[in-house]
């Protein structure tokens, strides 16, 4: 097994801060995204990305992959160390078998520490789940495979990064199966809790007199009123129309305002006209 340098692959530094990590992370996945990429290799670099994340965004798997990572380099032979105890408990394999058995070895239940002799209570066993938005925003059931075994999953509707799903008594010797909800980076909403963000450009006669244009959101389009006079960057909100809970989040829009490109001599006679009107003495 080879060992694997979750630095490179996010193309940052083991100085750099958790904001830094977590910016080049959001850049790469959003790259690689299988549903937008076109590269040949965007699934595997999207698994590998995400991989990644998982140790160097936790402050405690970060600080013991850093422990080894200072006899090492990639490609390397690696053999975890016999006393190894890098990370307090079990850490699952993630939803699907997506991640790699480096990653298992070192944070999986072939990894970790071993219980002293005599009984062994409960124990919990700590997964991670990756949701795309519209799974988060739907709910429903899934199917997820952990450790050799499949897991059918209910989903609540408006389930936000960072909870935390329990399978009651479901782990090997009836401990709990605590599953971590990741969200996969999406090519045009940016999540915020439940709050959800998105770009919607308008033509520049829009943004000036004001008009109706239809928003793109995960419940459907909805219909939005531009207020006349509105610049770029400019935040307007849909009410309740971010994720699904108690109570809803809702969905800001940033407005980019677009100028459309002259192609033919009658819009370029508008745009003379449109500077003439604003005394505009530099157009040509």
């Amino acid at each position: 097994m080879q060992f694997q340098d979750y630095y490179k692959v996010l193309g940052v530094e083991p100085g750099d801060s958790d904001a830094s990590i977590k910016q080049a992370y959001r850049r790469l996945a959003r790259k690689y995204h299988p549903d937008v990429s076109k590269e040949p290799d965007a699934e595997a670099r999207f698994k590998a990305i995400n991989e990644a994340w998982e140790v160097l965004r936790d402050r405690d798997r970060r600080s013991a992959y850093d422990e080894l990572r200072r006899n090492y380099r990639e490609g390397q032979t690696f053999r975890p160390p016999p006393d190894w105890n890098g990370f307090q408990g079990d850490f699952g394999g993630g939803s699907g078998g997506d991640f790699s058995d480096f990653f298992e070895t070192l944070f999986g239940q072939r990894g970790g520490f071993s219980p002293g002799p005599g009984p062994r209570p409960p124990r919990s066993l700590r997964a991670s789940i990756q949701l795309t938005l519209e799974q988060a925003f739907e709910g429903g059931q899934q199917r997820i495979g952990l450790n050799g075994r499949n897991y059918d999953v209910r989903i609540p509707a408006g389930i936000t990064a960072g909870q935390v799903i329990r399978l009651a008594g479901q782990a090997h010797g009836g401990g709990d199966i605590l599953l971590e909800v990741g969200l996969a980076p999406h090519p045009v909403y940016e999540p915020d809790g439940r709050d959800i963000s998105s770009e919607l450009r308008v033509p520049a006669w829009t943004a000036a007199l004001g008009g109706t244009v239809s928003v793109p959101t995960l419940g459907g389009p909805v219909n939005l009123r531009i207020p006349a006079g509105t610049g770029s960057g400019k935040r307007l909100r849909l009410k309740g129309r971010g994720l699904p809970g108690s109570p809803a989040g809702d969905h800001y829009v940033r407005i980019a305002v677009d100028a459309p490109v002259a192609n033919t001599e009658a819009q370029q006679q508008a745009y003379r006209a449109l500077a003439q009107a604003f005394g505009d003495t530099a157009a040509g």
